[in-house]
């Protein structure tokens, strides 16, 4: 995915993520991280959006991230929290504390700081659900400085509720 994501893109694919919903009868929540709530204002940005988008948590710290969403302390502990364990505990929290069908998680390291040899900047797992369903989470290795990475992250993410709304 090409680093430079514009703002006008992020908006296409929010309305192409609602549309979807809409017709499928589909309502969203997100749990974000790294992108702190970005997703969730990418698609209430889209007039309309209280039809299908439920609710956004942004979860940054482990206890957050422990209250909001569920995640487990020793999932934490073991894994960190930019682990596939971690997102697909986040993606599932959120269903259950939200009504909504369909759920997005992200979690990641935006930057500039904070990356290590095995996690470096720019990595992200973003997970996705459907209620009832099991969840699918990927790692992602973007480029660039830090609202590159995020921007990245939110087309990811709505990519992928593209993907399973239809």
């Amino acid at each position: 995915m090409s680093n430079d994501v514009s703002d006008a893109a992020l908006h296409r694919l929010a309305e192409q993520v609602g549309e979807a919903a809409r017709q499928h009868h589909q309502t969203l929540v997100t749990a974000e991280s790294c992108t702190g709530g970005w997703i969730a204002k990418t698609l209430t940005d889209i007039a309309g959006s209280s039809r299908w988008f439920e609710c956004g948590m942004a979860a940054y710290s482990y206890e957050a991230k422990q209250a909001l969403l569920g995640v487990g302390p020793q999932t934490l502990e073991e894994h960190g929290a930019v682990s596939r364990e971690t997102v697909i505990e986040m993606v599932s929290g959120a269903l259950v504390h939200s009504g909504a069908t369909l759920a997005v998680a992200v979690t990641g390291i935006a930057g500039p700081g904070g990356g290590t040899a095995d996690k470096p900047v720019g990595t992200v797992w973003i997970a996705w659900k459907r209620r009832g369903g099991y969840p699918t989470a990927v790692v992602f290795h973007f480029s660039g400085d830090r609202e590159a990475v995020r921007r990245q992250t939110v087309a990811a993410a709505l990519h992928g509720l593209l993907d399973l709304t239809t």
